[in-house]
C-alpha cells in the first residue's frame, strides 16, 4: 500500500463510511476502491477534489504516513473553549447591531454574470429566512444549458444576512465541498414592497481556478410564499438576450466599469 492510499484510509476514518466520502466528494465508489487499495493513483482533478474535501494539500497527501498522521492530529487538536469565545463573541456582536431583517425574509431569484460560464447569466433560487431575530440564507443554482435546457450541474449555498447601517451584508459557504465563500453587499430597500435589490458580490469559483473575481447582482423578490419547483425549474444559465429576463435587471448587472472610474461599482436602484 503506497503512503497516498495509507494517509487516505486515515482520512476517510474520520466519515461514518466510504460510501458517505464518495457521495459527498461525488466520486465513483468502485474507483474510490482502487484508490484505497493502492491499484490505482487519482487523476489530477481528482486529487484536487479529493484535497479540496479533505482540506489538505496534495503535498500533504503524499508524506510518510506517520508525519502525515501527526499533522492530522495537530489540525484536529480540541480548541479549548476560552479560544472559541473569542471568534464567536464578533458574530455576536454583529447580529447584535443588525436591523431588522423580517421584511427581507422569503424568495428571490438571484441574477448575475456566471464566473464559469463566459456571457452568460445565471438565474438561481434564493432564500432567506428570519429566526430570533437573526436572518440566514440559502441559495441553490440548478445549471441548465442556455440553448437545450438540459441540466448540467447543480450547486447549494448557505450563511447568514444582516444589516449594518445602510448595506445588507450575505456570508454564504458551498455546501457540498465546503471549498468557497461568496460575499454580497446590496443596497436595502426603502420602497413599501420590494422589487429587487442590487449589489456587487466577490467570490472564487472552482470551475475558473479560483481566481478571485466580482460582478453586479440583483436580487428580485418573489414573495413568502412560491411553487417552489416551478421556480427550480425557471432557473439556470441563460443569455442576457432571453426573452425571459427582465431587461432592467439584464441592464442592471451589467459589468462594465465606466470612465473615470477604477474600481466596479453599482448605484442605488
Amino acid at each position: 500500500m503506497s503512503s497516498f492510499s495509507e494517509n487516505l484510509t486515515l482520512l476517510c476514518g474520520h466519515f461514518r463510511s466510504i460510501a458517505e466520502v464518495c457521495r459527498r466528494m461525488g466520486l465513483n465508489r468502485q474507483q474510490f476502491n482502487k484508490y484505497l487499495s493502492g491499484q490505482v493513483h487519482p487523476s489530477r482533478h481528482n486529487m484536487r477534489r479529493m484535497c479540496d474535501f479533505f482540506g489538505v494539500t496534495e503535498s500533504e497527501m503524499l508524506m510518510d504516513p506517520p508525519r502525515f498522521g501527526q499533522l492530522l492530529g495537530l489540525r484536529n487538536r480540541p480548541i479549548a473553549k476560552a479560544q472559541l469565545d473569542v471568534p464567536l463573541r464578533h458574530l455576536e456582536r454583529i447580529f447584535a447591531r443588525s436591523h431588522p431583517m423580517d421584511r427581507y425574509a422569503g424568495y428571490y431569484f438571484r441574477y448575475f454574470y456566471s464566473f464559469g460560464n463566459k456571457g452568460c447569466i445565471i438565474r438561481s433560487l434564493a432564500g432567506i429566512v428570519v429566526r430570533e431575530n437573526r436572518g440566514y440564507f440559502k441559495n441553490i443554482e440548478v445549471l441548465r444549458d442556455p440553448d437545450t435546457r438540459r441540466w448540467t450541474g447543480s450547486n447549494k449555498y448557505e450563511g447568514m444576512i444582516f444589516q449594518l447601517a445602510d448595506r445588507i451584508q450575505v456570508f454564504e459557504y458551498e455546501t457540498k465541498e465546503v471549498n468557497s465563500v461568496t460575499q454580497m453587499t446590496l443596497y436595502p430597500s426603502y420602497r413599501q414592497r420590494i422589487d429587487f435589490l442590487m449589489g456587487i458580490q466577490t467570490g472564487g469559483p472552482t470551475r475558473r481556478g479560483r481566481k478571485p473575481g466580482a460582478s453586479r447582482v440583483a436580487m428580485e423578490f418573489l414573495g413568502t410564499e412560491i411553487n417552489l419547483r416551478r421556480a427550480l425549474r425557471q432557473t439556470g444559465l441563460f443569455r442576457p438576450d432571453d426573452p425571459s429576463l427582465r431587461p432592467e435587471i439584464v441592464r442592471a448587472i451589467t459589468n462594465e466599469i465606466r470612465n473615470g472610474d477604477f474600481v466596479l461599482e453599482v448605484d442605488e436602484p
